[in-house]
């Protein structure tokens, strides 16, 4: 027999009565969602140029701009080093883009406290823009020869991929917060 749909809400009601989310999830879930995207260049992808977007990146400055506050500013040093581990770059590059790229958003932040979905898309477009090329840049250094040109599909799709990795972290955040832990 179903219920009536009062009822139905005051049972859902009671069941968050009391509860809190779990601080071992609420502080894990951000940190490995942006280590998992960092393990993307590990994927059986074939191209004969990148055009596989950086999405431990992506992920960073997606959870930046909506949590602020969520990772400490010194965290774009182990995870860039994570990142380096499984990008195939050049080691040091990511962890000095990542920490720049964390100071940048934190100093935006800062500045432009409320903002939409098209200047959250453009700040996060300039990053991305940004990464890529200096990360060619230092590989270049390494003993690359690789021309500007080759990464600009890479570019675009990595800034056209920004809404979804941003959905995903959305969904991700709603995870993190489910009140599981009895209070």
């Amino acid at each position: 027999m179903a219920q009536p749909l009062p009822s139905m809400l005051r049972e859902i009601g009671k069941k968050q009565i009391n509860r809190a989310p779990s601080p071992l999830l609420a502080m894990s879930v951000p940190w490995l969602l942006v280590m998992l995207g960092s393990l993307s260049p590990t994927w059986p992808v074939i191209a004969s140029a990148p055009v596989m977007p950086p999405l431990g990146f992506l992920l960073l400055v997606a959870w930046q701009q909506l949590r602020p506050g969520l990772f400490p500013v010194w965290a774009g040093l182990p995870l860039g080093l994570f990142d380096d581990l499984y990008s195939g770059q050049p080691m040091g590059s990511a962890v000095v883009l990542w920490s720049a790229a964390m100071l940048g958003l934190d100093f935006i932040e800062l500045r432009f406290p409320w903002r939409g979905f098209v200047l959250n898309w453009l700040e996060a477009s300039g990053f991305i823009a940004a990464y890529l090329i200096l990360s060619l840049q230092i590989a270049n250094l390494g003993g690359g020869s690789t021309q500007l040109t080759a990464i600009l599909p890479q570019v675009l799709l990595a800034i056209l991929t920004y809404p979804i990795a941003g959905r995903l972290v959305g969904l991700a955040d709603r995870f993190r917060l489910i009140k599981i832990r009895a209070v």
